[in-house]
């Protein structure tokens, strides 16, 4: 597990989220939520907050986890967040360059966090025996 670069996910998200709770037109206006003068419905932003708190709590929890366990279960958490997002703003969002927009950032953060946890994994044994671990589980194959 790198977890310095868990720790710089987390910090980036805990921020992104913060900024988008106080200001949700940083995310409005990129998603295509925001009407053509560039304001954002208030039913919009009100529906955008929760999002933001949600990406703040789960990077503040990948920033401020113990290495090891909590750790893993935060990034987890994160993950899932950033490919329920690709996959719900993928099929959602107004105008298909914004779906692709959406669906690769929300993938690239996710994908930052999987090679964190992956990164250093495995443990190579001497001879045939080789073992490999996967989340809180190693296997000897």
């Amino acid at each position: 597990m790198k977890v310095g670069l868990l720790r710089a996910v987390g910090v980036a998200t805990a921020v992104y989220g913060v900024a988008v709770a106080a200001l949700p037109d940083l995310l409005a206006r990129p998603s295509g939520l925001a009407d053509a003068r560039g304001r954002t419905a208030p039913a919009t932003r009100t529906a955008l907050r929760p999002l933001a708190w949600r990406d703040a709590a789960s990077g503040l929890a990948m920033t401020l986890a113990p290495e090891g366990p909590a750790l893993r279960t935060a990034a987890y958490v994160r993950i899932a967040a950033d490919f329920g997002d690709a996959v719900l703003l993928g099929a959602t969002l107004p105008g298909r360059g914004r779906k692709l927009s959406a669906v690769a950032v929300s993938v690239g953060w996710g994908a930052l966090s999987v090679a964190g946890l992956l990164a250093g994994r495995r443990r190579w044994g001497s001879g045939v025996m080789r073992s490999v671990e996967v989340g809180p589980l190693r296997v000897r194959r």
